[in-house]
């Protein structure tokens, strides 16, 4: 099987998707992570985020209330379903199927994942771009 490679205009959607979600993490949650991976795989992208929760959250985590960390943020992420969709679908031009999110306390790390609709593509891995932010 020929290998595929990936476009530049693919690699500036990935990276603008990176960037574009550090974004809204840093205005919405008040902290952004400091690290950010985006892969877009056949009709899913993936962002992994990492170093993102903000002292209050970090705080409650320490003294072991994780479980409350984990419904703030599922509760904020369902609040923030269209922002975090807009991105996907404004960026690539394809219609998001679903929108899945998880946080992980130990290590920090926040996945957000999107289904897209079938593009009728041949299955390929598309190029990854990572950022990195400051740490608020």
């Amino acid at each position: 099987m020929a290998e595929q490679t990936t476009t530049g205009s693919e690699r500036e959607a990935i990276a603008s998707i990176s960037s574009q979600l550090v974004s809204l993490h840093k205005q919405f949650y008040g902290k952004g992570p400091v690290k950010a991976k985006a892969f877009l795989v056949n009709d899913t992208v993936l962002c992994l985020l990492e170093g993102g929760f903000t002292v209050v959250e970090r705080t409650l985590i320490d003294e072991g209330r994780e479980q409350t960390v984990h419904e703030i943020r599922r509760s904020f992420q369902m609040a923030m379903e269209d922002k975090f969709t807009a991105v996907i679908e404004d960026t690539l031009g394809r219609q998001v199927r679903a929108y899945l999110s998880q946080v992980h306390t130990d290590p920090d790390v926040a996945v957000e994942l999107f289904m897209l609709e079938p593009a009728g593509e041949p299955a390929k891995v598309e190029y990854h771009d990572e950022v990195l932010a400051s740490e608020d």
